[in-house]
């Protein structure tokens, strides 16, 4: 079901050029307002997006008892946690089915009350992402975990949680978040190896500590994690959205535009700025953001294999594959963390782009997807002319990724169900506006 709001026509073929601003990571601040439940008492997140997500989150905060106010405007959230209590089960599970949010809740939930109830997860469908890794964290801290209901997982910490040694066998962002929030306050020592150490981990590391917590990291992917007796509220101001800007990188790469991102910032882009460089594009670094244009002249090919930080994040190949649909010469893009992510080239094949798909890992990155019958490797071979034409969005970045051929693309396109891109991207349509886009 599509209603009107819901669909955009977009008109391609010019480029998009002028400045927008980029406000904080979604993958970040969504974990930071739940590591407020932590503490009894005030915490104030600034740089805030104004994107779906922050709102299932207030709203799964307030069914906990916890005082929410959000200041879109300002982009400042201001969390009262001095009051928490069990939320009702139907209430909670009306939420759950639009965010992975509420696993992230088992920790905090598990100090404060003594038991958590998770209901079944939503999320994109990208891949397998099963919480069986924070389920196994938690029961290693000492939590005990009912399966038997249909509508979800209870969990208790009858005698509160303790210290462990906790080995992940691949560097899950949301596993590594678990473990943090649940080892902050538990008694005694916690270990974590094989953690995730993405930039929006580390922004999360740091409010932990404003909060009081004790968290060393060591170079070889291990947290050590020494438990405090309480925590206290935080005020702190959130890293810019990386998968945002690259976005937005990519999008003036495809339309041969040229964009500034406010706000877009050099440590957390290296790898991907390197890329961008490689193909052709061109990006000039200043104190408030990075501009990027197309110089013009001809894109270059590259080959390219997604990794978990501080490699090239799987969340910007789909949008960069529009733009390499454009370069001249036959690109390699090996996806390593989402099986599934290549649904989304269909519409790019028939918008005229030449994409194959291979199951076989072309690559030299060790990939958990060997032997596996996903097709997790792809082939571009450019530069093919786009042609306008009517697209279902599949997932959030997928979603983006059609909205920038479209925008690529000679002549009118039909992009159906865009609130899925609203779930990561604030504003998007106002953004577009401001660089010139052609839409309605």
């Amino acid at each position: 079901m599509n209603s009107e709001n819901d669909v955009l026509r977009v008109v391609g073929g010019k480029p998009l050029n002028g400045k927008i601003k980029v406000r904080g990571a979604k993958n970040f601040v969504s974990k930071a307002m739940v590591a407020a439940l932590l503490a009894p008492g005030v915490s104030v997140l600034k740089n805030v997006p104004e994107i779906r997500d922050v709102h299932v989150v207030s709203d799964l905060l307030r069914l906990h008892g916890v005082n929410v106010d959000v200041n879109g405007a300002d982009g400042v959230v201001t969390i009262d946690a001095s009051h928490v209590e069990l939320a009702n089960v139907a209430d909670v599970d009306t939420l759950s089915g639009s965010s992975r949010i509420p696993i992230l809740f088992s920790g905090p939930l598990l100090h404060r009350l003594g038991e958590a109830f998770i209901p079944a997860l939503g999320g994109c469908a990208i891949g397998g992402r099963p919480i069986d890794f924070h389920l196994a964290t938690l029961r290693k801290l000492g939590a005990t975990v009912d399966k038997e209901h249909e509508d979800g997982i209870h969990i208790t910490a009858p005698n509160g949680l303790h210290g462990a040694k906790i080995h992940l066998p691949y560097p899950s962002v949301g596993a590594t978040e678990q473990t943090l929030l649940a080892a902050v306050l538990a008694e005694g020592k916690t270990e974590l190896s094989g953690a995730a150490i993405e930039p929006e981990i580390m922004d999360l590391v740091s409010v932990l500590q404003k909060m009081g917590a004790v968290i060393s990291v060591d170079v070889d992917r291990t947290f050590r994690i020494e438990g405090v007796k309480e925590l206290k509220g935080f005020t702190h101001t959130s890293l810019t959205d990386r998968i945002e800007a690259a976005s937005w990188a990519s999008a003036a790469l495809a339309t041969h535009g040229d964009i500034f991102v406010k706000g877009a910032t050099q440590p957390e882009m290296m790898t991907f700025l390197n890329v961008f460089r490689k193909i052709g594009g061109e990006f000039d670094i200043q104190d408030e953001g990075i501009r990027f244009w197309h110089p013009g002249g001809d894109l270059k090919p590259v080959a390219i294999e997604t990794d978990v930080h501080p490699g090239f994040m799987t969340d910007w190949q789909q949008p960069l594959v529009v733009a390499l649909t454009q370069a001249k010469g036959l690109s390699i893009v090996h996806e390593t963390v989402y099986e599934n992510r290549f649904g989304f080239t269909k519409p790019l094949v028939q918008m005229g782009a030449t994409v194959q798909l291979y199951r076989e890992c072309l690559g030299s990155l060790p990939c958990r997807f060997q032997q596996r019958n996903y097709k997790h490797s792809a082939v571009i071979f450019g530069p093919t002319p786009l042609t306008g034409r009517d697209i279902d969005v599949p997932d959030l970045r997928g979603g983006f990724s059609h909205l920038i051929a479209a925008l690529a693309a000679e002549g009118p396109s039909t992009v159906r169900g865009i609130s899925l891109i609203d779930r990561g991207y604030a504003d998007f349509r106002g953004k577009l506006a401001a660089l010139g886009a052609d839409f309605e």
